[in-house]
């Protein structure tokens, strides 16, 4: 509905009556130098919030401020252990956590945060939780509790039906503290 309604917009914006011809519109003018980087501008825009909409929501804050996120939205903890040498670590970047179904899958169920193995906070999650492969995907209920890990990359389906099983085997407890 956005990116429709830009392109009414840009057409709208073709049609103005100050808007110079074809022939013109080419000319290297002052005004249609302004217009052309108006016109990018809106493309631009159009094109990369459609693009923001459809992934995974990543934090990069703190363990703990992501921990908070999840306790007052009453979602799950899901961080993902990535390095950015790592194959299979940008394959999953671009195949999987950039779809649209992934990132509705995981905006309903997870706070997600990912952290570099390269750096502090990565490299100790790593050392707690890790058996020196990557990528690795953790999950956690509030109380930051290990429910499960996914090790390794994998197909948007199969990635999400295992995130489906470790949340099934999520044990029923009492209100968060």
């Amino acid at each position: 509905v956005n990116k429709i309604f830009t392109i009414f917009c840009i057409f709208d914006y073709l049609q103005h009556p100050g808007f110079k011809r074809p022939v013109r519109f080419l000319h290297p003018s002052p005004e249609n130098s302004i217009r052309m980087k108006k016109l990018l501008f809106l493309l631009t825009f159009a094109l990369g919030t459609g693009a923001a909409q459809a992934q995974v929501k990543f934090e990069t804050k703190s363990t703990d401020a992501v921990r908070e996120m999840a306790i007052k939205q009453g979602k799950l903890v899901f961080i993902d252990l990535y390095a950015s040498w790592c194959p299979p670590c940008r394959m999953m970047e671009r195949q999987v956590f950039s779809r649209k179904d992934v990132g509705e899958f995981m905006d309903q169920r997870f706070v997600a945060a990912k952290y570099d193995t390269d750096k502090t906070t990565g490299r100790e999650l790593m050392k707690r939780y890790g058996r020196d492969a990557i990528p690795l995907y953790l999950v956690f209920d509030t109380r930051g509790e290990l429910l499960g890990r996914i090790q390794g990359a994998a197909d948007a389906e199969t990635f999400m039906d295992n995130l489906r099983t470790i949340i099934a085997r999520q044990k029923p407890h009492k209100q968060q503290p």
